[in-house]
């Protein structure tokens, strides 16, 4: 397959993950609209802990994506998905830009951060609060996070 093949396909596939990001970010919407109206319970709780360890488990899919064809190596190990999101902060020089900055990565570091304790959450549950603080963070960095993967896209297409 040639280059601008290969390419498109990336593309592609790009886009496809794109929208089950902007579809996770439409669920975690309604969530908050639930939690504006006084809806905090076990089940919002918990079932807007699931959708923030969807979005970044579909942002590290992209993540995954992007170091798979760019660079054909995906990090391996124990602290896998630190690195694999710092690596999205790097510009690698002739080959890819960088995908986020660094207000994207503070913003997916810490929902890499809870998506790690949602994950060991059963014998503790989740907190309310934080579930609520963190849902607002990431929807009122949702331009910022987008932006970056909009200009990303952008700066691909030039290469087709």
């Amino acid at each position: 397959m040639d280059v601008k093949k290969k390419i498109a396909a990336f593309i592609g596939e790009f886009d496809l993950q794109m929208d089950q990001v902007e579809n996770i970010y439409t669920l975690l919407e309604k969530r908050l609209a639930v939690l504006e109206k006084g809806g905090i319970g076990p089940e919002i709780v918990e079932s807007t802990g699931y959708w923030l360890h969807n979005l970044y488990c579909a942002f590290e899919d992209l993540f995954k994506l992007v170091t798979g064809f760019w660079e054909n190596n995906v990090p391996a190990g124990g602290k896998f998905h630190i690195h694999l999101l710092k690596r999205m902060l790097v510009r690698v020089e002739g080959i890819r830009p960088a995908l986020i900055s660094e207000e994207s990565y503070r913003c997916l570091n810490e929902v890499r951060g809870f998506r790690h304790a949602f994950r060991h959450a059963y014998s503790y549950g989740l907190d309310e609060e934080r579930v609520a603080f963190l849902l607002r963070r990431v929807l009122g960095k949702r331009d910022v996070v987008m932006t970056n993967m909009k200009r990303f896209r952008k700066s691909i297409s030039v290469i087709e």
